[in-house]
């Protein structure tokens, strides 16, 4: 490091409220790591801002220095977005204060935030707002992403209720976007992600959700096709409250999981309802029906629910996913016979959800291209040891490959790594890039923020 880049250095720690880490500093390797233990980067700096204020002074330091520069809020992102080589990250996760406001139905949620900051402030109102299936996913990324969540089917997708948000941008200039103040940039936010600057804070839009029950069955894996079946008919006949997901996975040691299924493949049906358990029995009783091997039928918090299927740190993740025209019979086939191969025992999961409702009807005109997608799969693979990286990277290409004949050719960005240009035009829409490129070039010239799904300035 040059000795003006040391002077800049020292500035910085003299300047921000919150920490700076560089290389040889105690505590940096602890900073830097990232959930997905397939991504060891190294950045020349870490600012962990403790406000808007140093969010500012961050960003002008890396410009002023020329370094790249990443923008890390839960640090989800299965690419490692959130992170770089020999750059600037600007750690966003102690800025997670989230303010509940009652009487609007709305919340303010700092940039650092996790969903499990979100839930917990709202959950004691009785009030909820789409998020996303795990509760350390990084609020900022996930909403400005698409957001795709258990609620979504009632309440729409997460940017659906995004009411404003607060920026930093590649200027280091405070600015603030909703559908009156900036509606040209407030429009790129819903699906653009970190595009367009570094998001302190957001305001979302909250509903009643004073009730939330789940019914979690397990199947052999020859019992999968007919409860997919079961469960297609029962979504798409049955109530919006009705939601969840088909999962394939490993058998995991829980008390409703029966010792001889632990280890094992399964096909587990999560029947997540936004309502009373006695309205989701009802609904439920057609997956009950068929031959299963346990069930867990309960009411449940919403905010414990958004923990359920956590994917732990410390592990190596690929994901992918393609959203669907429909769940024919066919794929629902094709769909269980690529979960014979699912690496088992692993944390992979093999998963099929449903959209539709409030998502297809959300507004047409946002750069999010999957909102006529009825279903969506994604393949999720975890794993520990190094050894299994290419089989397991390879079972989730070929369980994209699989669907691809039932594919709308559109993605949600937020569920995929980086999968070059063509992935980011079908995550947003081709129809939109231009005018995204446009205000990237008035927003970001410099492409300043590129660790994301990349809108280059046209």
């Amino acid at each position: 490091m040059s000795s003006k880049a040391h002077a800049a250095l020292d500035a910085l720690r003299d300047d921000l409220d919150g920490d700076v880490f560089a290389p040889w500093d105690p505590g940096y390797d602890d900073v830097r790591a990232v959930f997905n233990t397939m991504i060891d980067r190294r950045p020349a700096v870490i600012a962990q801002c403790a406000h808007e204020a140093d969010v500012v002074r961050a960003v002008r330091f890396g410009r002023d220095l020329d370094l790249n520069i990443a923008v890390r809020g839960g640090g989800h992102s299965v690419a490692g977005m959130g992170t770089n080589d020999s750059g600037l990250v600007v750690d966003l996760r102690r800025m997670h204060d989230v303010t509940v406001d009652p009487a609007a139905e709305a919340v303010r949620i700092g940039g650092g935030a996790t969903m499990r900051d979100l839930d917990r402030a709202t959950q004691p109102y009785g009030l909820a707002t789409t998020g996303g299936r795990a509760s350390t996913t990084g609020v900022g990324g996930f909403v400005l992403g698409g957001g795709s969540g258990w609620l979504e089917r009632s309440c729409g997708l997460a940017v659906d209720n995004l009411l404003g948000v607060e920026l930093v941008t590649a200027d280091g200039e405070q600015v603030h976007a909703n559908a009156d103040e900036n509606p040209d940039l407030f429009w790129a936010l819903h699906g653009g992600g970190g595009n367009f600057g570094i998001a302190t804070a957001l305001t979302l839009k909250l509903y009643e959700v004073p009730e939330f029950s789940i019914a979690l069955v397990l199947y052999l894996p020859e019992f999968g096709p007919e409860a997919v079946r079961t469960y297609r008919d029962i979504i798409e006949s049955g109530p919006l409250e009705a939601g969840g997901a088909v999962i394939h996975l490993t058998g995991p040691r829980a008390d409703f999981v029966p010792p001889r299924l632990v280890g094992r493949l399964l096909c587990c049906v999560l029947l997540a309802y936004a309502g009373a358990e006695e309205d989701l029995r009802k609904v439920a009783e057609p997956l009950l029906a068929l031959p299963h091997e346990a069930e867990l039928v309960t009411a449940i918090p919403y905010a414990d629910l958004q923990c359920m299927i956590d994917d732990p740190p410390g592990l190596r993740n690929h994901w992918s996913a393609e959203c669907l025209t429909g769940a024919p019979d066919e794929f629902v086939d094709v769909f269980c016979a690529r979960a014979d191969s699912l690496p088992v025992p692993t944390g992979t999961r093999h998963m099929l959800f449903p959209l539709g409702g409030a998502v297809a009807e959300g507004p047409a005109d946002h750069p999010v291209p999957y909102r006529d997608a009825p279903w969506a799969v994604h393949p999720f693979a975890i794993w520990a040891d190094p050894a299994d990286d290419e089989r397991c990277m390879r079972w989730v290409r070929d369980a994209c490959a699989d669907v691809r004949p039932w594919s709308t050719g559109a993605v949600c960005l937020n569920f995929i790594g980086d999968e070059g240009t063509d992935r980011v035009r079908a995550g947003l829409g081709a129809e939109n890039i231009r005018r995204l490129g446009e205000l990237k070039r008035h927003h970001d010239p410099d492409n300043v923020f590129r660790f994301n799904h990349n809108i280059k300035p046209l």
